[in-house]
């Protein structure tokens, strides 16, 4: 006979299995729903309370077997989500509804598509997904919370919550994508003659700067690279002060160091008879994906940010067998170097019935609108051909 679910919520990842989580982490494409990325964000005190991430997870079991899991957080505000809901804040106090806390699924901090619920593969992912979701229904009914919302979601898992009557929310980011690429000149190649000569000489100015730009994988990365790349992390956030996403501490890089190296890439750029970088990207992979986080320098140098985050990174992509490459969020530059402008979709659920209508209709349009900013973007791909596919 099968043994009953029992679902309980848990305000700390630590608390937790490690090995059962991990059992339905890491057979998914995303690197960031794996308990040590998640753990020590909590642990490092990135992703606390505090900071107005209140971690809230839900965790099904079936007698002492853990079957699925939700990564969810209490939002006290809606920094570090780069999904930007705050005209919905306001439009709630305009209608006297209080719309913090809400409850939020997503990897903080990271807007790279691959959010779903964690589920074991002996179990019916569309049964659970709808227990689950009737879990976070009554949780947040007896907690007067009034929205739900999942961001970045995996597509895959994406029908499966809107058949349960969440609505979507369109958004784009910029993903490049290997058609077949065997070396850095055939990523050249896609592009028409004159970006194609830009990159190019982009690409040799840093010879020209006197700087070596190397990948490092793994245990390549040096122990005192980690205490660098905090620092790089911290100066290239102060230059734009409130506005600078300054969320993880430096206890998270130590701890990834130790935790995450198997995952990570850091790209240096050292002068020439130096061995300390001036500047360095932090990119995670996994399998086929590679994802841009992180990034700083100690001086400004032309086409240095280009370099480190895009070029050299998709030289190691091309070289190890990835398929897309998501350098992160922001900058409309990406389109000239070959990052399509790529649809994703975030997921809502109001528990307030006047306020989930106006914006239900809101959102209509505004996807509408949205499908056709990603299609005016692609149209100025700077290819040489305009039949290059951009899936």
């Amino acid at each position: 006979m099968t043994e009953p679910l029992k679902f309980q919520w848990c305000d700390r990842l630590g608390d937790l299995p490690r090995e059962d989580w991990n059992a339905i982490a890491q057979p998914l494409a995303t690197p960031f729903l794996e308990w040590d990325w998640l753990h020590d964000l909590e642990a490092s005190g990135s992703v606390i309370a505090k900071a107005g991430w209140q971690p809230c997870h839900l965790v099904v079991w079936r007698g002492d077997r853990l079957v699925a899991a939700a990564p969810l957080y209490l939002k006290g505000h809606s920094y570090g989500e780069f999904v930007f809901d705050q005209q919905w804040a306001d439009l709630a106090g305009r209608l006297g509804l209080r719309y913090y806390p809400k409850l939020l699924g997503m990897t903080p901090l990271t807007p790279a598509v691959g959010y779903r619920f964690l589920i074991a593969p002996a179990e019916d992912e569309a049964t659970l997904t709808g227990l689950m979701l009737r879990e976070i229904d009554r949780f947040c009914d007896n907690n007067q919370i009034l929205s739900c919302n999942f961001l970045y979601v995996d597509p895959d898992w994406q029908p499966l919550v809107e058949a349960a009557g969440y609505s979507a929310w369109q958004h784009h980011n910029s993903v490049w994508q290997n058609r077949g690429f065997r070396t850095f000149d055939d990523y050249l190649g896609m592009f028409n003659a004159n970006q194609r000569r830009n990159i190019k000489r982009e690409v040799k100015s840093m010879e020209r700067a006197g700087l070596t730009l190397t990948c490092l994988s793994g245990d390549q990365i040096p122990r005192d690279y980690f205490p660098l790349m905090y620092r790089f992390y911290s100066d290239h956030c102060d230059k734009f002060g409130w506005w600078g996403s300054k969320y993880l501490t430096r206890d998270f890089f130590d701890r990834a160091m130790h935790h995450s190296r198997h995952r990570l890439l850091f790209v240096a750029a050292t002068p020439e008879g130096s061995d300390r970088p001036i500047a360095m990207s932090f990119c995670v992979h996994k399998g086929d994906r590679l994802y841009g986080r992180y990034w700083g320098c100690d001086h400004e140098i032309d086409n240095l940010h280009f370099n480190v985050c895009y070029y050299k990174p998709i030289e190691w992509a091309i070289a190890n067998g990835i398929q897309s490459f998501d350098p992160g969020a922001g900058g409309s530059h990406k389109k000239r170097r070959g990052f399509p402008a790529t649809p994703n979709w975030s997921l809502h659920r109001w528990y307030q019935p006047r306020f989930g209508q106006i914006l239900g209709t809101w959102l209509r349009q505004v996807n509408e609108l949205e499908s056709q900013e990603i299609e005016a973007i692609n149209a100025e791909l700077p290819f040489s051909r305009p039949e290059v596919p951009l899936n």
